[in-house]
């Protein structure tokens, strides 16, 4: 009997599903089970004894590089389109954090920044685009988290490898300055600031950089660090009573999903607070995907940012195309939405920084993995992926071999979940075009007679949303216009938008 209930529940399934598939030609959807019976592992969510760490964001930088510098020059509507599919809530990636370089000056990976001081005693606020793309998110995203971080630095404030720390106290002024500015000129609130990207550190400067914060009124500003590797900032945090205490995040980039002991004993947030740098195709979505839910899973980092926020310089400079978009031809308005900025969807329309992860989140039993976070209202996301190893390798570091294969996965909710009557559920599918969808919102799922259970059919290359919120929504426009090569003949007199 039980046997016969699930096939009529298989079903009903498979028809619902397969009409939610859309046109002909498109292979369906995977099966969605009510926990009639169980096949495959059993993996429970349960917040009955307490919940993990608490979520800050998903976001991803501009600049490091200048990378968003085609962006600026877009003709509208398309320049305002892109900055929806990267920003506005419930439309695209919706990111929750944008990271931008403080220009410095010099040539930082595909460009130039420039510089808000070039020399001691000039001053100009209004330099670059930073300034503008900050604006243009806070816009759209009023709770955005912003974050500052110099690559580089003008020559002026010292001389040497380690010129910057020459006199700490410049340095430091140097910085706050732009914090200061970015709040007076533009009415921007930085959130956290960081020391030098990928470079060493100066213990005595990080607590220079506090004090002065402090000085100028902004306790509020919180330091990140150290942009590189957990070693040796995590360590030395261990040794200084004081640098533990001024500095609030321990920020590493490229960790591989995996933290350190010393990092962990610090008991300060981790962020991977620079990750992804890799072409935006499916494998680089299938990148993205893993370590959106890894990073927490194997590092407890609560934090991921993605380099770089959009491809918006030349394919042939370094690292090209590597960006959750591409919008890299401003004389046509031509722009691509790539797949990652849907994988970022998965996770970011349903959650919010000040959500908590709980404490049950973990590997599936075939590969792949999955995280649940709470509101502690009664709201319940969860995200499930089974990327493969081949389609799923970041830039850096190199990712050890692991397999992933099709499996029945039952999720049981527990605790103050236990009497959730339906998920919303979102699916992503990567690999061949006659098999990919991207976040594509299926039937819901109902729990009233299953016990609070239910049961998914997983492939490789997959992802899934389950969530009790319902203002999800795949945002779209107008398709842009083709792609054209750079004119014969182009003017510009330089004198139009921020530059």
């Amino acid at each position: 009997m039980a046997e016969h209930l699930l096939q009529a529940s298989r079903q009903r399934q498979v028809k619902a599903m397969t009409a939610a598939a859309g046109s002909a030609g498109q292979a369906a959807v995977p099966l969605l089970l009510c926990a009639l019976l169980a096949p495959g592992s059993a993996y429970v969510l349960d917040d009955s004894d307490g919940l993990g760490r608490e979520f800050d964001g998903i976001g991803a930088v501009s600049g490091g590089g200048a990378t968003s510098r085609l962006l600026v020059n877009y003709p509208e509507p398309y320049r305002s389109q892109i900055l929806d599919y990267l920003f506005k809530p419930n439309f695209g990636a919706s990111l929750h954090i944008l990271k931008v370089e403080i220009g410095g000056d010099g040539q930082t990976t595909d460009g130039t920044e420039p510089s808000h001081m070039h020399y001691a005693l000039d001053e100009n606020y209004f330099r670059g685009y930073e300034w503008w793309l900050m604006k243009e998110a806070k816009k759209r995203n009023p709770n955005i988290t912003l974050m500052g971080l110099p690559w580089s630095f003008p020559g002026w404030l010292g001389k040497g490898f380690n010129w910057p720390y020459v006199n700490l106290q410049l340095t430091a002024y140097y910085v706050v300055s732009w914090i200061v500015g970015a709040k007076h000129y533009h009415d921007l609130d930085i959130d956290y600031i960081g020391i030098w990207n990928e470079r060493a550190f100066d213990i005595n400067y990080i607590k220079v950089l506090r004090r002065m914060l402090n000085y100028q009124g902004l306790q509020q500003v919180k330091i990140i660090a150290s942009d590189n590797l957990w070693e040796p900032i995590s360590a030395s945090m261990l040794l200084d009573s004081e640098l533990l205490r001024v500095i609030d995040v321990i920020g590493a980039h490229y960790p591989g999903t995996r933290t350190v002991k010393d990092a962990r004993l610090t008991e300060k947030k981790l962020w991977s607070s620079e990750d992804f740098s890799t072409l935006n195709s499916d494998v680089g979505a299938g990148c993205w995907g893993r370590i959106l839910n890894q990073n927490y899973i194997n590092g407890y980092m609560t934090a991921t940012i993605a380099w770089n926020l959009v491809a918006s310089y030349y394919e042939q400079l370094p690292y090209g195309r590597c960006g959750l978009m591409t919008a890299q031809e401003p004389w046509s308005g031509h722009y691509v939405v790539e797949a990652p900025i849907w994988i970022s969807a998965h996770t970011t329309q349903f959650t919010q920084p000040g959500w908590y992860y709980l404490k049950t989140v973990g590997h599936l039993e075939k590969g792949g993995s999955y995280v649940a976070l709470t509101d502690g209202l009664g709201n319940l996301t969860i995200i499930v992926e089974t990327m493969s190893h081949k389609h799923s390798m970041c830039i850096r570091p190199l990712l050890p071999y692991f397999n992933v294969s099709r499996q029945f996965a039952t999720f049981i909710l527990k605790g103050s979940f236990s009497e959730i009557p339906e998920l919303q559920v979102w699916y992503t599918k990567l690999g061949k075009p006659s098999e990919r969808f991207l976040f594509k919102q299926l039937d819901s799922l109902w729990l009233l007679d299953s016990g609070g259970s239910f049961t998914l059919e997983l492939q490789e290359d997959e992802l899934f949303t389950l969530t009790t919120l319902t203002a999800g929504s795949k945002g779209s426009y107008l398709l842009p216009p083709k792609s054209q090569p750079f004119p014969c003949v182009y003017k510009d007199d330089f004198n139009v938008g921020p530059i």
